[in-house]
């Protein structure tokens, strides 16, 4: 990745000998390593076995996660909060791996569409829940900084499984529960 970062520099004009980029392709590789390391991970053992026996059968909301992401058409970041509920059907799932399922996922290139609904249908895989709920509020630098240069425009995404969207008041109380 470093030759690819080196080559990238030197097509746009820069002087790779400039003292502020002899080290910037291996910091870049370095970067895009970690910024798509969700590709490594492993849902299974990200989760780990925390899922838990549990009578519980209301619903469960984990609000304001912050997320940070790669457009897959531009490789431009987009970032905002992922916004999860789910009602358990004897299963709980672990606080700290709901945040986990959200990395996973932005961790690799997307669009925010296709994420919103990878964090679902996961949390219903592993939980069997009677219903999940994922919206994820977003602003995209491909849009903010290039194109149509709207700085200020936030995309929303939702994608609500069983009773979430089955049920239009189970739906609405989500939806009032993260405002």
């Amino acid at each position: 990745m470093e030759d690819v970062f080196r080559k990238l520099l030197k097509t746009i004009g820069e002087d790779l000998d400039r003292d502020g980029l002899k080290a910037t392709p291996k910091r870049a590789a370095r970067a895009y390593d970690f910024l798509t390391k969700g590709y490594k991970e492993n849902i299974d053992k990200v989760i780990n076995g925390a899922i838990f026996e549990s009578d519980n059968d209301e619903m469960i909301i984990v609000k304001d996660i912050e997320m940070y992401s790669l457009c897959e058409h531009h490789l431009l970041p987009f970032f905002g909060k992922c916004h999860v509920g789910y009602i358990p059907r004897g299963k709980v799932l672990g606080l700290s791996k709901i945040a986990r399922i959200v990395d996973v996922y932005a961790r690799r290139l997307q669009i925010q569409e296709n994420l919103t609904k990878q964090i679902a249908d996961t949390i219903m895989k592993y939980t069997d829940a009677r219903g999940v709920g994922v919206i994820v509020d977003a602003q995209h630098l491909c849009m903010m900084m290039r194109g149509v240069e709207k700085q200020n425009s936030v995309m929303k995404t939702s994608c609500m499984l069983g009773t979430f969207r089955s049920n239009s008041s189970t739906r609405s109380e989500f939806l009032s529960l993260i405002r």
